[in-house]
């Protein structure tokens, strides 16, 4: 059995997209453990002074998004607050021996990123008033997204490490993965998949408090090389509601790809990096393309 709990602040003005996107992150942990979502509780924060009609939305969004995961919504617990904050309670089963871990990578293996990257600068921009319609509008696509598709597909291959990319951004997850693995991950930050215009945004220095927390979190342990400086920026972007990160043999990887492809993914999929034997730096992140052997 697999028991997670997650809920945060709305990131989105509209009450119902919150809904389905705080549900998807929440539902994202079962997925990532390589289980299915059963049941799931409700945990709302709401202030007395908006209309309840805002939380009817709300509620709405996270029961329509628990409904397509399969799962069952058996109700929940809410509390007055200042600020509106949701989120889920989830329980999900997955076999003993079929359980993903966020470590174990073996080297020789490829890394794969099954969503795009830069909901955090995208947001933070949104919040200025300075995205386009279209940026905006594929952000809150891919953070509603729930990564059961992406489950599907994976879990046909030898997983040898997987976990969901959420807060501590690319960079962070990765340090931790090969820390825990005892290996060292070469990432290619050019090759990686960015949603619409957040490499634009981020030039501009449109770049979330966290993605500076979490370039400290992974600094000693991290080789820049010659890599320009705004990848380093989308890759330490802290995610919401992110895609699942893969480390699998590079002899499935074709296979993978056309796995993903069949089950018709949402979101774009990138081969983000390599394993490698351990090194004196956890990562190590490169200029251009990884040659795929």
């Amino acid at each position: 059995m697999i028991q997670t709990l997650d809920f945060f602040t709305p990131v989105v003005d509209d009450p119902y997209l919150f809904g389905q996107i705080a549900a998807a992150n929440s539902l994202s942990d079962v997925y990532a453990m390589g289980g299915e979502p059963k049941v799931a509780l409700n945990i709302v924060c709401f202030p007395n002074c908006l209309d309840p009609e805002i939380l009817g939305e709300i509620l709405r969004g996270g029961a329509d998004k628990v409904l397509e995961a399969g799962a069952v919504l058996v109700g929940g617990h809410s509390v007055q607050d200042d600020e509106p904050k949701y989120g889920l309670s989830v329980t999900g089963f997955v076999h003993p021996d079929k359980i993903y871990k966020n470590y174990g990578c073996q080297p020789g293996d490829v890394l794969v990123l099954t969503k795009q990257l830069g909901s955090g600068i995208v947001n933070t921009t949104v919040k200025a008033q300075m995205a386009s319609e279209a940026a905006a509008d594929e952000a809150a696509k891919v953070m509603a997204s729930l990564n059961q598709r992406a489950k599907r597909a994976i879990e046909k291959h030898t997983i040898h490490a997987c976990t969901d990319v959420t807060g501590f951004g690319l960079l962070g997850h990765c340090t931790e993965m090969a820390e825990a693995s005892d290996i060292t991950l070469e990432l290619y930050p050019e090759q990686i998949e960015y949603m619409t215009e957040a490499i634009a945004y981020a030039r501009m220095g449109l770049v979330p408090a966290g993605a500076y927390k979490n370039r400290e979190f992974a600094a000693e342990g991290l080789d820049v090389g010659d890599v320009e400086e705004v990848y380093l920026d989308l890759i330490s972007d802290p995610q919401t509601s992110g895609g699942l990160l893969v480390s699998v043999p590079r002899e499935e990887l074709d296979c993978l790809l056309a796995d993903f492809e069949a089950v018709g993914m949402e979101t774009k999929v990138s081969v983000v990096g390599c394993v490698k034997e351990r090194q004196e730096k956890l990562i190590q992140l490169k200029k251009g393309k990884m040659e795929m052997l």
